[in-house]
């Protein structure tokens, strides 16, 4: 048995069933839900055991590389950051990790977890993983089934078959479809299992069974490595082969047609939190079954879930069975039972060109992040947050000027050819057209205020000349 384990982590979804905490800007995996930290962050600690695992590869959209790398290093976790052009499901990205985790080791094993699936019961995890690599030693391609808890009917099932060498990891018969509520229940009492989506196998075998079952698929896979760039910290695909992949999942692709698949049946205190529904099932209840996060207070109300973000107090009188969730900009109100329906919402919200069905009030970019204070057709205040050492590209504007109010730590300003230092409570005006730089060279983070004035604010009136981050 081949150790330690490569574990690949694919979070380049943009859920939006769980809008509006989960946006596209800012997606599920990346945001506080469950637990502490991000998804993602809990996934880094299930897979911190050196001897258990190796350095792990991440693939992801290019739009949240710096989130990735951001999260990565407040866990002091290093790892290889692949960015995908375009997204194509997951059976390109299974693919390209099957080709770079054989570059790396050509008996490397792999483990493909999801970055938004939560797992309460990380021992139960890691000695799982332990037994799915002695079955995919012997050339299997191993997924983790889960034992159910009741007869979910958003989960996909895995019928298993006999045991393998007399172990408890079993053959897959069959992989079969989000069942209705009867079928479901009818799956339970026949000990099929839920389907994580979740697997460890050889690089070489899934590879080989890509080849076979989709071969334009693995072309692609292995040309868009073969074309692979760095950029700063980051590999990037090579976008033309990759494009070429068929857009399809790693279940679709391999897994309901492969003769190798085998699953290991484990109780993980699994869910992949799909749902707003799904999120209360894992979270604690009270003695009235509901369960809050944040500033909440409930009055004769049941089996529901309440959270409040940015210290909005959300209060609930009377009601039984429902969602509640309240961001600065957007609140959402959903029958428990209806909270799938909420993607469609979020569409019907596009279509209405809402910006806070993709966009938070919050927008992360690699040296921080700034937020909408206050707007108005000829002004728009920001707060900005400059991370230690970080500093903004070198810029000008052409509609608008700025007024900077430094409120926290010291502001190294670029103005032109002069350079100078502002500190808290001080400020300095950048005229319409004038080449400028903001960066932060001390050792604490640097807030501000900003205030545009201007005929036309959108941030697509920035010319960048200079900027480290390579955009």
């Amino acid at each position: 048995m081949a150790f330690p384990i490569i574990p690949v982590i694919m979070c380049g979804g943009a859920g939006t069933r769980l809008w509006p905490v989960s946006r596209e800007s800012m997606p599920k995996q990346f945001v506080r839900l469950v637990g502490e930290g991000s998804t993602f962050q809990q996934v880094l600690g299930r897979i911190s055991d050196p001897e258990l695992f190796a350095r792990p590869i991440v693939i992801t959209h290019t739009d949240f590389r710096f989130v990735v790398a951001e999260q990565l290093r407040e866990r002091g976790v290093e790892a290889d950051i692949v960015l995908e052009p375009m997204g194509r499901d997951s059976g390109p990205a299974v693919a390209v990790s099957a080709v770079l985790a054989a570059q790396r080791d050509r008996n490397a094993l792999v483990l493909v977890l999801a970055a938004d699936h939560v797992v309460r019961k990380p021992d139960e995890f890691r000695a799982a993983c332990r037994l799915a690599a002695a079955v995919a030693a012997q050339g299997r391609i191993v997924t983790f089934g889960i034992e159910p808890t009741h007869p979910a009917t958003s989960y996909g099932y895995i019928r298993p078959g006999e045991k393998l060498n007399g172990a408890s990891a079993r053959t897959v018969e069959a992989f079969v479809e989000k069942p209705d509520a009867a079928t479901a229940a009818t799956y339970m009492t026949q000990r099929y299992l839920w389907n994580s989506g979740n697997f460890l196998f050889h690089a070489a075998t899934m590879l080989g069974e890509i080849e076979r079952c989709e071969p334009a698929m693995a072309e692609a896979a292995k040309a868009a490595v073969a074309g692979l760039t760095r950029d700063l910290d980051f590999l990037r695909l090579a976008s033309e082969p990759f494009a070429r992949a068929p857009k399809k999942s790693i279940d679709y692709a391999v897994m309901q047609r492969t003769k190798l698949a085998a699953v290991v049946p484990t109780d993980l205190g699994w869910s992949d939190i799909g749902s707003w529904s799904s999120v209360w099932d894992v979270l604690d209840h009270d003695a009235a079954g509901n369960a809050t996060d944040g500033p909440v207070v409930m009055l004769d109300s049941r089996n529901s879930l309440v959270r409040s973000e940015e210290s909005v107090l959300t209060t609930v009188v009377g009601l039984d069975d429902v969602i509640v969730v309240s961001t600065a900009d957007a609140v959402l109100v959903s029958a428990r039972s209806k909270a799938e329906q909420v993607k469609a919402l979020v569409e019907q919200l596009k279509a209405n060109n809402h910006r806070a069905a993709v966009e938070h009030r919050r927008i992360y970019r690699p040296w921080g992040y700034y937020q909408d204070v206050d707007a108005a057709p000829r002004y728009r205040v920001k707060r900005i947050v400059v991370k230690p050492g970080s500093k903004l590209s070198l810029q000008k504007h052409f509609h608008r000027s700025e007024h900077w109010v430094v409120v926290k730590g010291t502001a190294e300003i670029t103005l032109g050819d002069d350079v100078r230092t502002v500190h808290e409570n001080e400020s300095l005006y950048i005229p319409i057209g004038s080449i400028h730089r903001l960066a932060n060279p001390g050792k604490i983070p640097l807030e501000l205020i900003e205030v545009q004035v201007g005929s036309y604010l959108g941030d697509d009136d920035i010319v960048r000349l200079d900027d480290v981050y390579g955009r």
